[in-house]
């Protein structure tokens, strides 16, 4: 328990009793935050995607339905990834979207 505390700070690092405390907080926070960090990263790819998309003149549902109607399976990390980075080939996937929702439309 003590090795598991190494980093703690007072007596968190140099007493069993407040160390096995501190260690049993910590793992729990750990499981959590494992859960949410999904949840938050999904969440900041989706701003990002949404952002990117209405620039381009769809929004992120739209965009999103579009994509799913031409069958392209990117998911959403790699898709926010080309948001950022290469801007041609988001907007490429943007006019296979909107080209995918007029045909499904029509």
């Amino acid at each position: 328990m003590l090795k598991m505390a190494k980093g703690f700070r007072l007596r968190r690092s140099k007493l069993y009793r407040y160390a096995s405390d501190a260690v049993d907080h910590g793992l729990q926070y750990a499981y959590k935050h494992r859960k949410t960090k999904k949840r938050e990263f999904r969440r900041l790819w989706q701003v990002r995607i949404n952002a990117a998309s209405r620039a381009a003149g769809l929004n992120y549902s739209r965009f999103i339905a579009g994509l799913k109607a031409a069958n392209i399976d990117l998911n959403r990390k790699v898709l926010a990834d080309l948001a950022a980075q290469d801007a041609e080939a988001f907007n490429e996937l943007v006019q296979r979207a909107k080209s995918a929702l007029e045909a499904k439309s029509a």
